[in-house]
């Protein structure tokens, strides 16, 4: 699939602000299976930008606004070619004790900071135990949806599982960083992944829609035969492994090692609104 992206995000001031530092990682990724042509950050008030890539491999552009404005607008377009995943490898449990495999998965085995005590994901824990660690994936993507509801406002970029589990509603972000504690717990290597989803209407129907950046998770499955594992992507939130309708930008160990924008900057100006938008548009020609 060939999609048209557009991400537009503008920040108002209350008053001058000055010295405005940041970083952003809105750019898709070049991988095996997406190829990126002709992506380019624009920021009002103008700026010299600088391209680097981060620890994780995700691609940060990096700017600086000496003057006094009040208003910061950052718009990032470009296209981007997205393929199809071949088919999953199927490697059993064992291999996943495997040195190749262990030194493969590196800090993405270990445990995350916020696990639940107290026994609240043991059920959880039961009910995507599976035959292989290929079908723990799978059965992550069906239990997930099936016991929490997607609904918009129900956490905020800083609530934890913890609060996932009392309210039982989250987003893309709480789904993925229960799938994260839940495939580590298993000895699945998993990965944070930050995106765009392109999430055509129900009937099919238009080429062009408006959309929110998205999360899912990547695990690092076993290859059969001590093939070399591979890295599957997964979206809880949808039901189903990824597909050419995701957009990798990067991945990470959670959200916080892939957030689409962090900044500073001096003034007693502050934020009275933003706004963030983005566009995909699937190209047929």
């Amino acid at each position: 699939m060939r999609y048209l992206l557009r991400y537009h995000a503008e920040y108002r001031y209350s008053g001058p602000v000055f010295d405005q530092h940041n970083v952003l990682r809105v750019t898709p990724a070049t991988t095996p299976l997406q190829r990126v042509r002709g992506f380019r950050v624009v920021v009002e008030p103008s700026a010299r930008t600088r391209t680097y890539s981060d620890y994780f491999g995700t691609e940060v552009v990096e700017f600086n606004v000496p003057g006094e404005h009040d208003r910061l607008a950052i718009t990032a377009e470009g296209e981007v070619i997205s393929e199809e995943p071949g088919t999953s490898p199927e490697g059993g449990w064992d291999l996943t004790k495997s040195d190749a495999y262990t030194s493969r998965g590196g800090e993405f085995l270990l445990h995350t900071d916020d696990e639940p005590g107290n026994g609240k994901l043991s059920s959880l824990r039961e009910a995507i135990a599976a035959d292989s660690p290929r079908e723990t994936v799978e059965a992550l993507c069906r239990v997930i949806p099936d016991r929490f509801e997607y609904r918009p406002g129900a956490t905020f970029v800083g609530s934890t599982v913890d609060d996932l589990l009392e309210g039982g509603a989250g987003v893309c972000q709480d789904f993925v960083h229960l799938s994260l504690i839940l495939l580590r717990d298993a000895g699945i290597a998993a990965r944070y992944v930050s995106g765009y989803l392109f999430a055509a209407p129900d009937n099919g129907g238009g080429n062009s829609v408006e959309v929110n950046t998205h999360a899912w998770v990547e695990a690092l499955v076993p290859g059969p035969n001590g093939d070399e594992p591979a890295w599957v992507g997964a979206d809880p939130t949808n039901r189903k492994l990824a597909g050419d309708e995701h957009v990798k930008i990067g991945h990470g160990r959670h959200y916080g090692d892939v957030a689409p924008i962090r900044g500073v900057y001096r003034g007693a100006g502050g934020t009275t609104g933003h706004e963030v938008n983005v566009r995909m548009t699937r190209l047929t020609s």
